[in-house]
């Protein structure tokens, strides 16, 4: 297994662990991935361990805010197919243009490809003041649309290789720099996206001013001194264990770079909190997060 095989092998299995899944189709998607059944059952009960374990989260920022709509969506413009060319052939996304942009978003999906969910990010950033294009990492696969298969799209996301997730997300800052020119660039990403944003970072992308990986993985190694300017703004959940543990050397690794940053622990949300089409969506979390980002992009964005 990949490292990113192995994440999404522990996501589905965590899945299971707290009912989202049936064992059977736990067992059936962790095999896609290329992992046999005795092993499936094995991660299963690792994770089943590891979830009963408490996560040491230490303080958070987080404030309390009353649960509402989805943050954003009421501002949120209708973001259009687009279509370039990449390092190995058309790339697709989604762009949706600020009407006053502030500056500009590369938004990186969720291990499902480019969703629904995802082009709402998409129109809600946009809405916000920053024009925003989401890349469809599963372009040279044929596109998320191509796979009628949830779960194999997850699947063939964990067969690519880190070097074309790489190429790939700097052709889309290629992109936005094309649709906004002149504009800061910021970057955020989702689960295996938010681990992605942590991997261009650590691949020393300079043009990023600002980042937000929301509760996404760290990679090893994990240094950032080559994004010399980019502004870091980590979202985490406290009951996500699996992820939030790596909170700490993430912390540690950025302060060794000379990045301002800073790490937001939601102590009552867990994986995917920010998702409102998913089961672990958290409005107040989701609200709190929102806030804090726009602050954020406002200060390093324009």
């Amino acid at each position: 297994m990949t490292p990113l095989q192995r994440y999404i092998a522990e996501e589905i299995a965590t899945d299971h662990v707290d009912g989202l899944l049936t064992r059977r189709e736990a067992i059936r998607r962790i095999g896609l991935l290329g992992i046999g059944a005795a092993a499936a059952s094995s991660l299963i009960a690792a994770c089943s361990d590891k979830k009963a374990e408490p996560a040491d989260v230490g303080a958070s920022s987080a404030t309390s805010i009353a649960p509402g709509p989805p943050p954003g969506i009421e501002n949120a413009l209708e973001p259009e197919a687009v279509t370039w060319d990449g390092p190995n052939g058309i790339l697709r996304g989604a762009w949706a243009q600020a009407q006053q942009p502030r500056g500009a978003v590369l938004v990186i999906h969720e291990n499902k490809g480019l969703t629904d969910w995802v082009r709402s990010v998409v129109g809600r950033l946009a809405g916000a003041g920053y024009s925003a294009l989401a890349v469809d990492l599963l372009s040279e696969q044929g596109g998320t649309g191509a796979f009628t298969d949830p779960a194999a799209a997850t699947a063939a996301l964990g067969t690519i290789a880190p070097e074309q997730f790489i190429a790939d997300m700097r052709s889309g800052i290629d992109e936005v720099q094309r649709r906004a020119p002149g504009a800061k660039i910021g970057v955020i990403g989702f689960c295996m996206g938010g681990g992605l944003v942590w991997q261009l970072l650590a691949a020393g992308e300079p043009r990023v001013a600002a980042a937000a990986p929301f509760y996404g993985p760290l990679p090893d190694p994990h240094d950032f001194a080559g994004s010399k300017q980019a502004a870091v703004l980590a979202f985490y959940g406290a009951k996500d264990a699996r992820v939030t543990a790596g909170k700490d050397a993430a912390a540690a690794a950025l302060e060794q770079a000379g990045l301002v940053h800073e790490i937001v622990v939601e102590p009552d949300a867990d994986h995917a909190f920010f998702n409102d089409s998913g089961p672990r969506y958290d409005a107040a979390a989701a609200a709190d997060a929102c806030g804090k980002l726009q602050a954020w992009f406002a200060e390093n964005l324009g």
